[in-house]
Protein backbone atom coordinates (compact mmCIF):
# COMPACT_ATOMS: atom_id res chain seq x y z
CA UNK A 1 0.00 0.00 0.00
CA UNK A 2 1.34 3.38 -1.14
CA UNK A 3 1.48 5.93 1.99
CA UNK A 4 -1.06 8.62 0.00
CA UNK A 5 -3.43 5.52 0.03
CA UNK A 6 -7.21 6.40 1.36
CA UNK A 7 -9.83 4.16 2.64
CA UNK A 8 -13.51 4.45 2.27
CA UNK A 9 -14.26 1.96 5.05
CA UNK A 10 -18.29 1.07 5.76
CA UNK A 11 -20.45 -1.12 8.45
CA UNK A 12 -23.93 -2.10 7.53
CA UNK A 13 -26.45 -4.58 8.62
CA UNK A 14 -27.76 -6.53 5.57
CA UNK A 15 -30.72 -8.82 6.03
CA UNK A 16 -28.97 -12.39 6.87
CA UNK A 17 -31.58 -13.74 4.22
CA UNK A 18 -30.24 -11.57 1.37
CA UNK A 19 -26.48 -12.68 1.64
CA UNK A 20 -26.65 -14.03 -1.58
CA UNK A 21 -28.04 -11.03 -3.37
CA UNK A 22 -25.38 -9.13 -1.22
CA UNK A 23 -22.66 -10.68 -2.68
CA UNK A 24 -23.71 -10.15 -6.10
CA UNK A 25 -24.98 -6.28 -5.72
CA UNK A 26 -21.18 -5.99 -3.71
CA UNK A 27 -19.58 -8.23 -6.99
CA UNK A 28 -21.09 -5.47 -9.10
CA UNK A 29 -20.54 -2.43 -7.77
CA UNK A 30 -17.00 -3.73 -6.94
CA UNK A 31 -16.23 -3.64 -10.86
CA UNK A 32 -17.87 -0.27 -10.75
CA UNK A 33 -15.26 0.95 -8.10
CA UNK A 34 -12.48 -0.61 -9.86
CA UNK A 35 -13.47 1.07 -13.31
CA UNK A 36 -12.91 4.57 -11.45
CA UNK A 37 -9.61 4.29 -9.53
CA UNK A 38 -10.11 1.71 -6.91
CA UNK A 39 -7.78 -0.13 -6.17
CA UNK A 40 -9.05 -3.11 -3.97
CA UNK A 41 -12.53 -3.83 -2.39
CA UNK A 42 -13.31 -6.12 0.64
CA UNK A 43 -16.65 -6.82 2.12
CA UNK A 44 -16.74 -9.04 5.22
CA UNK A 45 -19.55 -10.37 6.24
CA UNK A 46 -20.20 -10.72 9.76
CA UNK A 47 -19.17 -14.22 11.65
CA UNK A 48 -18.03 -13.13 15.40
CA UNK A 49 -19.51 -9.68 15.72
CA UNK A 50 -20.77 -9.34 19.61
CA UNK A 51 -23.13 -7.43 20.82
CA UNK A 52 -22.56 -4.34 22.90
CA UNK A 53 -23.92 -2.51 26.06
CA UNK A 54 -22.51 1.01 25.38
CA UNK A 55 -20.98 0.47 21.82
CA UNK A 56 -20.42 -1.90 19.29
CA UNK A 57 -21.15 -2.57 15.50
CA UNK A 58 -24.30 -4.10 16.11
CA UNK A 59 -25.46 -0.86 18.03
CA UNK A 60 -23.85 1.18 15.83
CA UNK A 61 -26.06 0.32 12.55
CA UNK A 62 -29.08 -0.96 14.62
CA UNK A 63 -29.23 -4.61 13.40
CA UNK A 64 -32.33 -6.07 13.67
CA UNK A 65 -32.59 -9.71 14.95
CA UNK A 66 -32.62 -10.99 11.06
CA UNK A 67 -29.81 -9.18 9.75
CA UNK A 68 -25.92 -9.67 9.80
CA UNK A 69 -23.20 -7.04 9.73
CA UNK A 70 -21.04 -6.13 7.25
CA UNK A 71 -17.94 -4.69 7.29
CA UNK A 72 -16.79 -3.43 4.49
CA UNK A 73 -13.44 -1.22 2.93
CA UNK A 74 -11.90 0.43 -0.85
CA UNK A 75 -8.88 1.01 -0.92
CA UNK A 76 -7.78 4.20 -3.27
CA UNK A 77 -4.15 5.58 -4.44
CA UNK A 78 -5.35 8.50 -2.89
CA UNK A 79 -7.75 10.98 -1.94
CA UNK A 80 -8.04 12.82 -5.22
CA UNK A 81 -8.22 10.11 -6.55
CA UNK A 82 -11.31 9.04 -4.52
CA UNK A 83 -13.14 12.01 -4.94
CA UNK A 84 -12.77 11.94 -8.26
CA UNK A 85 -13.69 8.23 -8.43
CA UNK A 86 -16.76 8.32 -5.86
CA UNK A 87 -18.67 10.89 -7.99
CA UNK A 88 -17.58 8.80 -11.53
CA UNK A 89 -19.43 5.30 -9.55
CA UNK A 90 -22.26 7.52 -8.31
CA UNK A 91 -22.79 9.00 -11.77
CA UNK A 92 -21.95 5.30 -13.73
CA UNK A 93 -25.06 4.05 -15.26
CA UNK A 94 -24.26 0.57 -14.39
CA UNK A 95 -23.97 1.15 -10.52
CA UNK A 96 -26.41 -1.05 -9.27
CA UNK A 97 -28.96 1.44 -7.54
CA UNK A 98 -31.59 -0.86 -5.34
CA UNK A 99 -29.48 -1.96 -2.42
CA UNK A 100 -29.84 -5.11 -0.38
CA UNK A 101 -30.11 -3.47 3.05
CA UNK A 102 -31.25 -0.18 4.73
CA UNK A 103 -28.89 2.67 3.56
CA UNK A 104 -29.77 4.84 5.88
CA UNK A 105 -28.14 2.61 8.79
CA UNK A 106 -25.00 2.63 7.01
CA UNK A 107 -21.68 4.19 8.68
CA UNK A 108 -19.19 5.27 6.46
CA UNK A 109 -15.97 7.53 6.46
CA UNK A 110 -12.92 8.02 4.77
CA UNK A 111 -9.57 7.46 6.25
CA UNK A 112 -5.49 8.81 5.26
CA UNK A 113 -3.47 5.30 6.78
CA UNK A 114 -1.36 6.36 9.53
CA UNK A 115 -0.05 2.67 10.19
CA UNK A 116 -0.03 -0.23 7.50
CA UNK A 117 2.68 -2.94 8.83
Amino acid sequence: MEPDSYIDGFVLAVPTANKETFRQHASEAAQIFKKHGALEIVECWGDDVPEGKLTSMPLAVQRKDDETVVFSWVVWPSRAVRDAGMQAVMDDPLCPKDMPFDGQRVIYGGFRVLVHA
